[in-house]
C-alpha cells in the first residue's frame, strides 16, 4: 500500500540524480509543499548528500521503490530503463512519475499504462515545458482567439552546440538523440493544443561532424486545417524564434527562451519573487497595425508537482495523462518510421 504521513505528506523516491534528476526533478520535489524527498537512488551518494543532507541515499533503485515511506516514485534514469522502472514501481503499489521520453516504444508505453490500471496507481509523464511561460502566453492567446483560428504554428529549440559530447543522449543506443530528447516536449505542447494529428512526416538528420545520433530534426504533424512544424537543431548560432503561429486574423512570435532550465543550471533554486519571469513579449502582428507587445505569465514547473500531489490527494487526473502520453509516444515512434521511409505516416488509434 502506499504510505503517506499522518498530515497528508507524500514521500517521493527519486531514482537518478544525473542531469534531469538533479537539475528538473529534486529542486521542485523539494520545494512542492505536501511532497517529501525521502530516498534517491544513485552512485552519487556525495553529491545528493550534499545538495539534500536529509536525504536516504540508496545504489539500487529497486530498494527505493520498496522503501516503506514512499509513495511517489520520479523516474529520471537513461530512457532505457524508464519502462521497466515503472512496471516495476507501479507493482509495488506506487505513483509513477515518468521523465519524458516517457519510453522507447509505443509498445512498452501501453504495457505501462495497462500496468498502471491494473494497479489503480497514478502514472504520469513529466512535460514541465507545459509550463514554461512562453508557452502558456501562446497558449492562452490561441484559445483567446487572438489570431483568429490557427492554420500554421511551428515551434522551434535551437542551441549552439558544434561539438559532440561523451554522454549516453549523443551516443549510439535506445533512446538517444535530439528527436527522443527535446522531441517529446515539443510534441507535447502541440497535442495539448491541437489534438492528435491525422499524420506525420519527418526527417532527423546528423549534421555535426562525429555525430553518432540525430542531432536536427524537422518534422510535420498534418492537421485537417493546420500544420505544426516542429524543429530542432544543435547548429543554431542564430537565435530562432521560439513560437511562430499564424492565423486567420494575424500571427503571434516569440524569441528567446523560458529562463527557468537556464537558472537551473546555474544552480538557483525555484522560489524567488522573479522565478519564471520572461522578459521578452509575445508580439501580436495584424497587418497596417503596430505589433501588439503581450507580456507572458511566469513559468513555473512546480506546478506540475502540485497537481501531481493534488491528484494523488484528491484521485482526479494527473497534470499529464496516460493517454496524452500514449500519443506523444505514438508521434515520436512515427516520426522515426517516417524519417526511416521518407514518408508520411498515419496516426492510428
Amino acid at each position: 500500500m502506499t504510505h503517506h504521513d499522518p498530515d497528508g505528506t507524500i514521500g517521493v523516491a527519486l531514482l537518478g540524480f544525473g542531469f534531469a534528476g538533479h537539475t528538473f526533478h529534486a529542486p521542485f520535489i523539494t520545494t512542492t509543499p505536501g511532497l517529501r524527498l525521502r530516498v534517491v537512488a544513485s552512485s552519487q551518494t556525495a553529491r545528493v548528500t550534499a545538495a539534500y543532507p536529509d536525504v536516504r541515499v540508496v545504489a539500487s533503485a529497486l530498494d527505493a521503490i520498496g522503501a516503506d515511506d514512499v509513495s511517489l516514485v520520479v523516474i529520471a534514469t537513461p530512457n532505457d530503463s524508464h519502462a521497466s522502472l515503472a512496471e516495476a514501481a507501479l507493482r509495488a503499489g506506487r505513483h509513477v512519475v515518468v521523465d519524458k521520453p516517457f519510453t522507447i516504444t509505443l509498445e512498452e508505453a501501453r504495457g505501462v499504462v495497462r500496468t498502471a490500471e491494473a494497479a489503480g496507481r497514478l502514472l504520469s509523464v513529466y512535460q514541465n515545458r507545459r509550463f514554461d511561460g512562453d508557452f502558456i502566453g501562446v497558449r492562452q492567446a490561441v484559445e483567446a482567439g487572438t489570431i483568429g483560428e490557427v492554420v500554421e504554428y511551428r515551434s522551434e529549440i535551437g542551441r549552439w552546440r558544434p561539438q559532440v559530447r561523451d554522454r549516453w543522449r549523443e551516443r549510439t543506443g535506445p533512446g538517444a538523440g535530439l528527436w527522443y530528447d527535446l522531441g517529446p516536449h515539443l510534441v507535447d505542447q502541440a497535442v495539448a493544443l491541437f489534438g492528435v494529428p491525422d499524420t506525420v512526416e519527418a526527417a532527423l538528420r546528423v549534421q555535426r561532424p562525429g555525430g553518432q545520433v540525430d542531432d536536427w530534426f524537422h518534422v510535420r504533424l498534418d492537421y485537417p486545417t493546420r500544420q505544426v512544424l516542429l524543429t530542432s537543431s544543435m547548429l543554431a548560432a542564430d537565435a530562432p524564434l521560439r513560437f511562430l503561429v499564424r492565423g486567420t486574423g494575424g500571427s503571434l512570435t516569440k524569441g528567446g527562451m523560458d529562463q527557468q532550465e537556464r537558472r537551473l543550471m546555474a544552480g538557483e533554486r525555484p522560489g524567488q519573487a522573479d522565478w519564471g519571469v520572461d522578459p521578452e513579449p509575445l508580439l501580436v502582428l495584424r497587418e497596417g497595425e503596430e505589433p501588439l507587445r503581450v507580456p507572458v505569465p511566469p513559468g513555473d514547473y512546480g506546478r506540475y508537482y502540485a497537481a501531481m500531489r493534488d491528484a494523488i490527494r484528491a484521485g482526479g487526473p494527473p497534470p499529464v495523462s496516460p493517454a496524452e502520453a500514449l500519443t506523444v509516444m505514438a508521434i515520436i515512434e512515427a516520426g522515426i518510421q517516417s524519417s526511416e521511409t521518407r514518408r508520411a505516416v498515419p496516426l492510428t488509434g
